[in-house]
């Protein structure tokens, strides 16, 4: 019986966390997904804008909420080390790794199963197409990362 308790004690601090990161997405109009990235990550050329690549980076990510495998396409401008139209994967994102849990908040794909939109919405009034969201890399021990796409530098792009 201790063992048990001592376990639910050790468990409690990551099911809070984990509770109120979804709730924060929710409030933030984005769906929560966590989960074990099951590929390295992969650039993906994008469109310019202002002269500025829009390109992206894609893992995939088995999520914990429902077992199916998502396509993550994370924002290249929005990484905290994004360099303007490098070809290739910023070393924030590059630094996740097949093994790696994530957690991210976003909009899901109308088709096909995957997550985009999941980077900061420039301080706009989020909305169930333009979530104000985040890719965080969460640690062994539940503790949770900072926003890999929190970068706010292009926002200017959009507005």
């Amino acid at each position: 019986m201790s063992r048990i308790l001592a376990l639910l004690l050790l468990v409690s601090p990551f099911l809070t966390a984990a509770a109120s990161e979804q709730s924060s997405c929710s409030a933030n109009k984005g769906a929560f997904l966590t989960g074990t990235v099951t590929s390295a990550p992969k650039f993906a050329s994008g469109s310019s804008i202002d002269g500025v690549e829009t390109s992206h980076t894609h893992v995939n990510l088995k999520a914990d909420q429902d077992g199916k495998t998502y396509d993550v396409a994370m924002d290249n401008v929005y990484a905290v080390d994004y360099v303007k139209n490098a070809k290739a994967v910023p070393n924030s994102l590059k630094a996740i790794t097949v093994g790696s849990r994530l957690e991210v908040c976003g909009e899901k794909y109308t088709s096909g199963v995957g997550i985009h939109w999941v980077h900061s919405n420039c301080g706009a009034v989020p909305t169930a197409t333009a979530p104000n969201g985040w890719v965080k890399q969460l640690s062994s021990s539940g503790s949770v990362g900072a926003n890999l796409e929190r970068s706010q530098t292009y926002c200017y792009l959009w507005n």
